[in-house]
């Protein structure tokens, strides 16, 4: 094995050798079809929409409500889906995908079984004190201080959302009075390396919270040309205060729920068959 030089001016080996415009070698199909054959499962797809609940909370309030039930064609080695029914829809839900590249695995398995719309609402710390928690922010745009991204789009500070689907989301909110706001978040793989030089740097950036998938999920997205949308949950100060993370009623799910309602709402009003 050849021996890498320790040169700090050097490029660092996230952003060399990617070759991002050729195939994988591995698939999310070809997962899928493994997994189905040992685990025995028949092919089968998932709902058309399907929300990342990194924290677990809708998940298990659905759960405790007898409200879901999983989903047994989904083969994926690492999580179980679950589905329920809301206003007469179908959704599928993931629960405990924590942080960028396992947020991504989930996705790209999603979408490989029939996701058409993806909707991720993660907790995040407060970065812009924009009001005091809880509270939601519509993520237009991540900073990438994580790894998965630089695998889908080339370098850069920032990944996107759909435009479409930002304006899609912020109307459907303000329209049944859901008071969110829409802006940026910092998507970091480290959170106990969240140190006061990197958040007052994000603070002067016009970052409003921080978070552990958005960059990823959004650079998958732009890369492979799927709907995907973040939303944030702003639910702490990053322990600075006493009685921090609370989330809530019903440890913030129901109010996810409402969200995701109006939000698919508008999404099925305008999507193409």
């Amino acid at each position: 094995m050849t021996s890498q030089s320790n040169d700090p001016t050097a490029t660092p080996p996230i952003l060399r050798g990617k070759h991002r415009q050729a195939p994988s070698i591995f698939t999310p199909d070809a997962l899928l079809r493994e997994a189905r054959r040992q685990k025995r499962i028949e092919d089968g797809a998932v709902p058309d929409i399907c929300v990342l609940d990194p924290d677990g909370d809708i998940v298990r309030s659905l759960r405790r409500n007898k409200l879901a039930r999983r989903l047994a064609a989904w083969p994926c080695y690492h999580t179980e889906l679950f589905v329920f029914e809301q206003e007469g829809l179908t959704y599928g839900v993931v629960g405990g995908a924590v942080g960028a590249a396992f947020a991504v695995l989930v996705a790209e398995e999603l979408f490989a079984s029939g996701c058409r719309l993806l909707l991720s609402i993660t907790s995040a710390g407060q970065i812009l004190p924009v009001q005091d928690p809880p509270y939601f922010i519509v993520i237009d745009r991540a900073l990438r201080d994580e790894g998965t991204s630089y695998h889908y789009v080339a370098p850069a500070d920032y990944s996107f959302a759909d435009a479409s689907l930002i304006a899609l989301a912020s109307t459907a909110l303000a329209e049944c009075g859901i008071a969110v706001h829409v802006g940026s978040t910092w998507t970091t793989d480290a959170p106990f390396r969240e140190t006061a030089g990197a958040i007052d740097a994000a603070r002067a950036g016009g970052i409003m919270a921080v978070e552990m998938e958005a960059a990823a999920l959004y650079a998958f997205a732009t890369a492979c040309r799927k709907q995907v949308l973040c939303l944030a949950h702003v639910t702490n100060q990053m322990g600075r205060v006493e009685r921090d993370f609370e989330k809530g009623v019903d440890d913030g799910a129901a109010e996810s729920l409402r969200l995701i309602a109006r939000i698919v709402e508008r999404w099925r009003a305008t999507a193409v068959p």
